[in-house]
């Protein structure tokens, strides 16, 4: 999200209309959140029925949190450890194992839906591991530090959807914006004969995320050219890379109003000069954050298509958790939980 995207495929949760049973407000419990994001808890008192004080609030703190709770599940997956990964990678990762194996981390196997059984090994940042540095980060890079809070629910859904799409790939130069961890990015990489596919975040931390998973999964691209790198949304992009990709992909990067001028001068610059080509963003609406991009979009002369049922699976899951009939995700909120898929070309818009 922002100019970075994205435990995997959770998605945000949105505020309930009732106050939280101990009557903290919204806005205290927000505080809570950064809070223990911050400071480590060397201990914690208990309370008469045998459950902690840091049980109860983070419990209530996540019936307001933003951040993830679940996701739509559609790629099956499951965690490995760390050691496993760099046992089985052997000497792959030049060197970089006791990077991998840092305690911040986890490692998620992916199996992908798609001819081949495919299986991706996704390394992210443990929950709740937020650093002070990384807020220092954000400030210094003009970023922010969502890439590293999980997998975004947009995220799981894109790389679903380019999965299900795979012959739109092939033989093109793909770019994936803002993407965190990278899971969409090396999602088409594995499965769609994509010619080449750069994934991209602005945050640096990020970024290292990315290329360490670029290089886990090197096996599974075949032919397929795969890079990671930094990409600001506010600078100059270098020449080589003008209106050079075929197709742009990116997840729930249109929430902060203001990265909204530049990745809309981003997604113009860098989108190739074809009938063909194209850019697909799955974000939800979260207020009016997506129609204010679609907005820009429309200043910066490219042309837009906004569908809301884009895939029978995703949306037949969407209508069971509005309805309730579904209650796996109990705190599941259109406005921020499903994703809106926008096409953006040069063309006439439908």
């Amino acid at each position: 999200m922002g100019s970075s995207s994205p435990s995997p495929s959770p998605a945000p949760a949105p505020p309930q209309s009732s106050a939280p049973a101990y009557g903290a407000s919204n806005a205290s419990l927000r505080w809570q959140i950064l809070r223990r994001a911050l400071l480590a808890r060397s201990s914690s008192s208990r309370t008469s029925d045998g459950t902690t004080n840091d049980q109860q609030k983070i419990g209530d703190t996540n019936k307001i949190s933003r951040k993830a709770s679940r996701g739509f599940n559609l790629i099956e997956c499951h965690v490995v450890p760390v050691s496993q990964l760099n046992k089985s990678q052997g000497n792959s990762l030049n060197g970089n194992e006791d990077t991998v194996e840092c305690q911040k981390d986890v490692n998620v196997c992916y199996k992908l839906p798609c001819g081949g059984s495919q299986e991706l090994s996704v390394v992210y940042r443990r929950e709740d591991s937020l650093e002070l540095n990384d807020i220092q980060a954000s400030n210094r890079y003009n970023i922010d530090t969502t890439g590293l809070v999980c997998c975004w629910p947009s995220e799981e859904v894109l790389a679903f959807y380019c999965i299900n799409h795979s012959d739109m790939f092939r033989s093109k130069k793909v770019l994936e914006l803002g993407s965190g961890y990278g899971l969409a990015g090396l999602a088409i990489a594995a499965s769609t004969n994509a010619k080449e596919v750069v994934i991209s975040d602005g945050n640096p931390q990020v970024v290292g995320y990315i290329q360490k998973n670029v290089s886990i999964n090197a096996e599974t691209f075949d032919r397929t050219k795969v890079k990671s790198m930094t990409l600001h949304w506010d600078q100059e992009q270098p020449s080589d890379m003008l209106n050079s990709f075929d197709i742009i992909v990116a997840s729930d990067c249109t929430f902060f109003k203001q990265f909204h001028q530049n990745l809309a001068r981003v997604v113009k610059s860098l989108l190739k000069h074809s009938e063909a080509s194209q850019a697909i963003f799955l974000s939800p609406k979260r207020g009016d954050s997506l129609n204010k991009f679609l907005d820009m979009i429309q200043e910066h002369g490219l042309c837009y298509e906004l569908i809301e049922n884009y895939d029978p699976t995703v949306w037949n899951l969407h209508k069971k958790y509005v309805a309730g009939d579904d209650r796996s995700w109990p705190n599941y909120n259109e406005e921020h939980c499903y994703p809106l898929l926008v096409r953006i070309t040069f063309g006439h818009s439908v």
